[in-house]
């Protein structure tokens, strides 16, 4: 390749791989902009999605290299394997909030966030003496097709990741600034007392938020595990962590700031790693997270709240 096809060839990974941190990201931004909390435990919702994807892979007999070629049945299985990924998330979700974080929401301080690095590392150890130390092969139902685009290959995985990404996120902007239960997380996001005297039930949009935030985690777990062909109960921090410099480099509170920093983090760690070195992509990434908080804390795309009491 020359140099201009593996700068080309980057890009496209780094869109894939911001791609699934945007949607990782989404998750931390929803919760923060409505409680004002680091859900640290979704960095294992996701590592969990992971494994339910793979299951729910295996289940259908998609286990190594398939062979299915035609379009029906292969985009049937990711569809389901997806559903199934998401739905399990988001009910993982709902349930951390409903018994792990529901009883200290009137609690003042970091309790809540201490809560749930504890859940966290209740959900790393449930799936390390579950599944075992070692990493997972991830079934690969996909074709292997592949189309050159200036010098560089796109492949078809990479179409349905974007794709996928890209349903998703208009999906939840269209939810959120179009829906009656939109409009009722901007109202809390924005002053939650103001918005229960309004006769917005807070507890539901909380719960909403803690749904789509984990099931969009669920769904970023399944485009890991198709991208990278394996996953671990070690795979939450790596990917977690650069989550949240996206969400935090976007504005965390902002959900288009975390597409955006998604984006944004995807491309700086494959183009890090080409330009300069594999190893000092980390490095990079997270001088990114210490001079946004340092510099501009509101992020990109994010706004100073006011502190609610």
């Amino acid at each position: 390749m020359t140099d201009h096809a593996v700068l080309l060839q980057q890009i496209i990974n780094g869109l894939s791989l911001g791609a699934m941190y945007a949607l990782l990201a989404i998750g931390f931004t929803l919760v923060y902009g409505i409680l004002e909390l680091i859900n640290f435990a979704h960095f294992n919702v996701f590592m969990v999605g992971s494994f339910v994807g793979m299951w729910a892979l295996e289940l259908l007999g998609l286990s190594g290299q398939s062979r299915i070629l035609t379009g029906l049945p292969l985009f049937g299985a990711l569809a389901f394997a997806f559903i199934v990924a998401m739905l399990a998330c988001g009910v993982l979700g709902v349930a951390i909030e409903r018994f792990a974080l529901r009883p200290l929401r009137t609690v003042s301080g970091t309790t809540g966030m201490i809560t749930t690095i504890g859940v966290s590392y209740i959900l790393f150890n449930v799936i390390l003496l579950w599944a075992g130390a070692d990493a997972k092969n991830y079934p690969n139902p996909m074709p292997a097709m592949h189309w050159p685009l200036g010098g560089a290959v796109i492949e078809l995985r990479e179409l349905l990741i974007w794709g996928i990404a890209l349903v998703l996120m208009v999906g939840l902007h269209l939810f959120v600034s179009r829906t009656r239960l939109g409009k009722a997380m901007r109202a809390t996001a924005q002053d939650a007392e103001a918005a229960r005297m309004m006769g917005v039930d807070v507890d539901r949009v909380v719960v909403t938020a803690f749904f789509l935030g984990s099931a969009l985690a669920g769904a970023a777990a399944l485009i890991f595990g198709l991208y990278y062909n394996y996953t671990s109960f070690l795979i939450g921090y790596t990917a977690g962590l650069r989550a949240f410099t996206a969400a935090v480099l976007g504005g965390i509170g902002s959900v288009t700031g975390a597409m955006v920093g998604g984006i944004i983090i995807g491309l700086v760690e494959t183009l890090g790693g080409q330009l300069i070195a594999v190893r000092w992509t980390d490095v990079i990434i997270f001088s990114i997270l210490v001079l946004v908080l340092v510099f501009a804390p509101a992020g990109l795309m994010g706004r100073a709240a006011p502190t609610k009491s």
